[in-house]
C-alpha cells in the first residue's frame, strides 16, 4: 500500500470511528467507562507511575478511570500537547494529575497546569495508556493522525506495556488489518469494556485471549537503571 492510499484508507476509517461513537448512547458509554476503570485498576498491579490520559467527548473511559489510580497511591502523568513554531507536532510533555488544576488546551482536551515535565519524563511510567480509535491484532493503532504519541512513545523503557483503550468493536478480528506505516509505534495491549486486557503480537506474552478477571495484573517493569 503506497503512502497516500494508507493516509487514504486511515481517514476513512476514522471517519466511520468517530460515527460510531457519537452514535454511543449515554448509558453504555457510562457502563464501558465503569468496566474500564474496574480493569485498569486490577491490571496497574505494582505500577508506582502510570502515563495515561483524561477521556474526553466519545472517547471510552472517563475520569474514574485516573481516580482509580490515584486512590491506590499511583502517580498518574498527562500529557501536554505542544507543536514548534512551524506547526510541527512535538513530543508530548507531561504533569501531573490533579483533578482541581486542569486547564481547557487544544483539541478540547483538558491539561495539567504548569509546571510541566520533559518529555523524557515518559521513561519513568511503568505503564502507559494510549488513546486510539482501532487497534488491530498485531498492535498497530489508528489513532487521531497527528503523530503526538509516535514521537513521544519511543522515550519509553523497553518493555513498557503500551496500552491503547478502545471499545470492544474497535479492536479488529485477527482477520482484519490496518494500514501500517513506519513510524508507526505498536501497542503490547488492548483495553477493552468488555474483553479486559488482551496481549496482541507486540506484548511480551504474545496475542493471545482476554484476560478480564484478577489474573489480568501487569508485571511491574520497575525502574530501569
Amino acid at each position: 500500500m503506497t503512502d497516500n492510499s494508507a493516509v487514504a484508507t486511515k481517514s476513512a476509517i476514522r471517519a466511520r470511528v468517530l460515527e460510531a461513537r457519537r452514535a454511543v448512547p449515554p448509558h453504555l458509554h457510562d457502563a464501558e467507562a465503569r468496566a474500564l476503570a474496574g480493569h485498569l485498576e486490577q491490571l496497574a498491579g505494582s505500577a508506582r507511575t502510570v502515563c495515561a490520559y483524561l477521556p474526553v467527548g466519545d472517547e471510552p473511559g472517563s475520569a474514574a478511570m485516573l481516580d482509580g489510580l490515584t486512590r491506590r497511591g499511583i502517580r498518574v502523568l498527562l500529557p501536554v500537547v505542544r507543536t514548534g513554531d512551524d506547526g510541527t507536532p512535538l513530543a508530548l510533555l507531561w504533569g501531573d494529575y490533579r483533578p482541581d488544576t486542569l486547564v481547557s488546551a487544544r483539541f478540547g482536551l483538558l491539561e495539567p497546569a504548569q509546571p510541566w515535565l520533559p518529555a523524557e519524563t515518559l521513561a519513568e511510567a511503568d505503564l502507559v495508556l494510549v488513546p486510539a480509535l482501532a487497534l488491530d491484532r498485531r498492535g498497530v493503532r489508528l489513532g487521531r493522525g497527528a503523530g503526538f504519541y509516535d514521537r513521544s512513545l519511543l522515550l519509553r523503557r523497553p518493555r513498557t506495556p503500551l496500552v491503547a483503550v478502545v471499545r470492544d468493536e474497535e479492536l479488529l478480528p485477527d482477520r482484519l488489518e490496518l494500514p501500517a506505516e513506519p513510524h508507526d509505534v505498536p501497542m503490547t495491549h488492548a483495553l477493552t469494556p468488555g474483553l479486559g486486557l488482551v496481549p496482541l503480537a507486540g506484548s511480551p506474552d504474545g496475542p493471545g485471549t482476554a484476560r478480564n478477571g484478577p489474573e489480568c495484573s501487569m508485571p511491574n517493569s520497575g525502574s530501569s537503571t
